[in-house]
């Protein structure tokens, strides 16, 4: 059977590590095996802020990837607050955990009202024409578009204009609804631009593939276009690591970033009772934070006079990313404490699902996060103040790690593996190209 091609078009791509980049790049590695052939379209010099060439080797070797540079303003906002001019700028630099001065809130209000959706948005114009002419001479039969960046769907917009593929929607996050819109400080015509834009692109588009339900029904709420929920997950064969051996002290590991909006206040605050009743867990305790934790973390863990608990481990690429994981007494899994966490579903959580250890999720406990850690039997959700319920817990799973039965239950996970979920994309490609 002749296989069909699916163009990709994606800001965040290798050698930028991340989860959202680790999404497609899963996807891609199975396209194949379900008779779709990727080709993806990116960014020649993308301003990532974190790297993980570790990532490279996932991809087959066959696979077509087509990259054209792009015109960034982040040089003049590093010029305008004063950064070096080789300075990572994380993606989403509004949640730094720290007040704003004039000349970042000045930066910001830029960005919001006019580089309309984003900062990439000098790429969409280039990408439509060299699209089209490429599609002329190497015709695709799908086009899957994801972000943020949102300019990627406004990419995807104008080949729908011009030529009238099949395309789906990926939104790995949101647009107008995520949480840090309101502090874009966007006047009357900026925030009109944005919500046609995107209702635009949710309307024209043959498919939206949120990750998560409330996503979803947020989306409905803006088109009544098709809408199929295609979570995050995690790889077989990342589990090749599952026997390590465990961590010989009480180990609690996050992964991954930790802002203001994910700093683990009642984790610190429980800890901090813990360490006053002088607890025999204070001695054997580390917090292990794989990732970059910005600087109101830092603040909170000096606050809280937990520095010799925590162990500051760094951005690590992917694969350490695993062991640190899998070797983990506890695994912690933050959500947002924003108005909208209820829909947030980090892709760590598959994932920590796949390791076998348990979780502690501080989250909202109606959240999707927390249904899936529930469903699964995977770990505990905890909500944001319930300080003395995460310290009778600690106190429980430390008793059993001392009795060597600290174990998850999981079950029921196969459904969030990465080739299932690349099997679910494929259904609907073939769908809407059938």
């Amino acid at each position: 059977m002749k296989r069909k091609r699916v163009l990709i078009i994606t800001y965040y791509w290798t050698p930028a590590g991340g989860g959202g980049v680790q999404r497609w790049v899963k996807f891609v590695k199975y396209f194949l095996d379900f008779g779709w052939e990727p080709v993806v379209y990116t960014v020649s010099n993308g301003d990532y802020p974190i790297l993980d060439e570790s990532l490279l080797k996932e991809i087959p070797s066959d696979v077509e990837v087509i990259r054209t540079p792009i015109w960034e303003p982040y040089d003049f906002y590093r010029r305008l607050v004063g950064k070096k001019k080789n300075e990572k700028l994380d993606a989403n630099f509004l949640s730094q955990g720290k007040k704003m001065g004039w000349k970042e809130k000045i930066g910001v209000w830029i960005r919001g009202n006019f580089f309309i959706p984003d900062a990439r948005c000098f790429w969409i114009k280039p990408s439509v024409k060299f699209l089209c002419d490429y599609l002329e001479k190497t015709p695709v039969d799908a086009v899957i578009s994801t972000g943020p960046p949102h300019s990627c769907h406004l990419i995807g917009l104008g080949i729908k204009k011009k030529i009238g593929l099949p395309w789906i929607v990926d939104y790995r996050d949101q647009w107008t609804q995520i949480d840090f819109y309101h502090e874009l400080n966007l006047s009357y015509f900026a925030d009109k631009r944005h919500k046609t834009l995107e209702k635009k692109v949710l309307d024209s588009c043959n498919a939206i593939t949120p990750i998560g339900k409330t996503m979803a029904e947020e989306l409905k709420a803006i088109s009544t276009n098709r809408t199929e929920v295609i979570t995050n997950g995690f790889d077989d064969s990342d589990k090749v690591d599952v026997n390590v051996p465990l961590d010989e002290k009480f180990s609690i590991t996050y992964i991954g970033t930790m802002n203001n909006a994910r700093d683990p206040i009642v984790l610190w605050q429980a800890l901090e009772r813990l360490k006053k009743i002088n607890h025999p867990l204070v001695k054997d305790i580390v917090v292990k934070l794989v990732g970059k934790p910005e600087a109101s973390v830092h603040e909170s863990i000096k606050k809280y006079e937990l520095d010799n608990l925590v162990e500051f481990v760094g951005y690590v690429p992917h694969s350490e990313a695993i062991k640190f994981q899998n070797s983990a007494q506890i695994l912690l899994l933050v959500i947002n404490n924003t108005w909208n966490n209820k829909s947030i579903l980090t892709g760590k959580i598959f994932e920590y699902l796949a390791s076998n250890r348990p979780v502690v999720c501080i989250g909202p406990k109606d959240g999707d996060a927390a249904d899936i850690i529930n469903q699964s039997g995977a770990g505990v959700v905890i909500d944001y103040n319930e300080v003395e319920v995460l310290e009778a817990l600690l106190k429980q799973w430390y008793q059993k790690y001392l009795e060597k039965t600290l174990v998850s239950s999981s079950s029921g996970i196969e459904k969030y593996s990465r080739k299932n979920l690349t099997g679910q994309m494929a259904h609907l490609l073939d769908e809407i190209t059938s």
